[in-house]
C-alpha cells in the first residue's frame, strides 16, 4: 500500500470547535494572565464533564486580542496540517460576558480570520452555531447573527451541546431561515442520539453536512440513504472513541460508511480536549482503519467539496488532490 505524505494531501478542515482549538500551551498563558487557574482538560469520562472543561476552556478568552491570538493559532495550526479550508465553529454567547455582545465578537473573529487566512494562504469560513440546550428562540437568534455576517464570511450554520436535551426538531425553524438565507446546514447529528438524530437533521433541518452522524450505522437503510443524498458527515474519530460513541479506534465505523459510498470528512473536532490535531486524525485513519491513499484522497476530496469555500478554491483543489494521488 502506497503511503504518501498526508501533510501534504490538500484537504479542508470542518469539524473544528474555535475554543477547542487552542493550544494547550496558550491555555497555559491565558489562565495565567486572567489570574484563574488552569482548566483540567484531560480525564472526563462523560460528555457533560467535557461540556463543564469547555466552558472553562472559554472563560480564559477575556480580550480581543485573546480571541485574535486563538484564531490565528487555530487557522495555522489547519495549515500545517494540510488544510486549504477550515471553517472554525462559534456559539458567541460564550464570550458576552468578557469581550462584548454577539455582533462584536463575531467582527472580532471575521477580522482576525481573515488576517490569518491572507498570512497562512489558506481559506477560512465560520459556523455559527446555536446552543440545543439553551431555548430555541436562542437559535433563531444565533440563525439571524449568522445570516447578518453572511456576505463577511459566515458560510454555515450549526447545532451543538448534548443531542440528549436538544433534538433535531425542535430548531427547525432557525435552520429554515439560515437555509431560506443561503448557508449551509451543519448540525451536530447521530453522535450522543443515534439514528433518529441523524433523520430528525435530515428531514427537519435539511442537513448538508452532519457533524459526526457516526451513528447512522445502526439502521438498516439510513447509510445508503445519506450516500444517495450526498450529505458529507463530518467525522472525527478520537473524539468519538474518548466520550465512548464508539468502543475503540477499531471499531469506528468510518471504513464502513466509505465503502456504502457516504461522503466523510475527517476533523479534530476540540484537539485542546482530546489530543489529535487534523493531521493526526488522518494518520489515524490509515494506521488504525487501514484506510488506503485512495480513500484518503476521497475524504479529503469530500471535505473541499462539502465545504463554504468557493468554487475556484474546490477546483483548483481537486486539481491538487489528483495530482497528490499521481505522485
Amino acid at each position: 500500500m502506497t503511503s504518501r505524505d498526508l501533510a501534504t494531501l490538500p484537504k479542508a478542515h470542518l469539524h473544528i470547535h474555535l475554543e477547542g482549538g487552542m493550544r494547550p500551551e496558550t491555555l497555559v498563558e491565558l489562565a495565567a494572565a486572567a489570574g484563574i487557574p488552569v482548566p483540567e482538560v484531560r480525564g472526563y469520562g462523560s460528555f457533560s464533564v467535557f461540556a463543564a472543561m469547555y466552558v472553562a476552556a472559554c472563560e480564559v478568552l477575556r480580550s480581543p486580542e485573546d480571541l485574535r491570538r486563538l484564531v490565528f493559532e487555530v487557522v495555522e495550526d489547519s495549515a500545517v496540517a494540510g488544510a486549504v479550508w477550515v471553517e472554525p465553529s462559534i456559539y458567541a454567547p460564550h464570550h458576552a460576558q468578557r469581550i462584548g455582545p454577539p455582533d462584536e465578537v463575531m467582527e472580532i473573529l471575521l477580522e482576525a480570520g481573515r488576517e490569518a487566512g491572507e498570512h497562512f494562504g489558506i481559506g477560512v469560513g465560520w459556523m455559527v452555531a446555536a446552543d440545543r440546550t439553551a431555548d430555541p428562540a436562542d437559535a433563531v437568534a444565533q440563525a439571524e447573527l449568522a445570516i447578518r455576517f453572511r456576505d463577511q464570511g459566515v458560510v454555515s450554520f450549526g447545532l451543538a451541546n448534548d443531542e440528549a436535551i436538544g433534538p433535531p426538531e425542535w430548531f427547525g425553524e432557525a435552520f429554515t431561515a439560515a437555509r431560506d438565507a443561503g448557508l449551509l446546514s451543519t448540525p451536530h447529528a447521530g453522535e450522543l442520539a443515534g439514528p433518529e438524530s441523524v433523520i430528525g437533521a435530515l428531514d427537519v433541518l435539511g442537513a448538508d453536512r452532519i457533524q459526526h452522524g457516526v451513528r447512522a450505522v445502526e439502521q438498516p437503510g439510513l447509510v445508503d440513504r445519506i450516500a444517495d443524498s450526498g450529505v458529507c458527515l463530518d467525522v472525527c474519530p478520537t473524539s468519538n472513541v474518548l466520550l465512548s460513541v464508539v468502543p475503540s479506534i477499531g471499531a469506528h465505523p468510518l471504513p464502513q460508511l466509505i465503502a456504502a459510498g457516504v461522503r466523510c470528512s475527517l476533523n479534530a473536532d476540540d484537539p485542546l480536549l482530546f489530543g489529535p490535531g487534523l493531521l493526526e486524525e488522518y494518520e489515524v485513519a490509515r494506521s488504525d482503519l487501514a484506510l488506503d491513499d485512495d480513500a484518503l484522497a476521497f475524504v479529503a476530496r469530500s471535505s473541499v467539496d462539502a465545504s463554504g469555500a468557493s468554487d475556484t478554491l474546490k477546483a483548483d483543489t481537486n486539481k491538487a488532490i489528483d495530482a497528490w494521488l499521481a505522485s
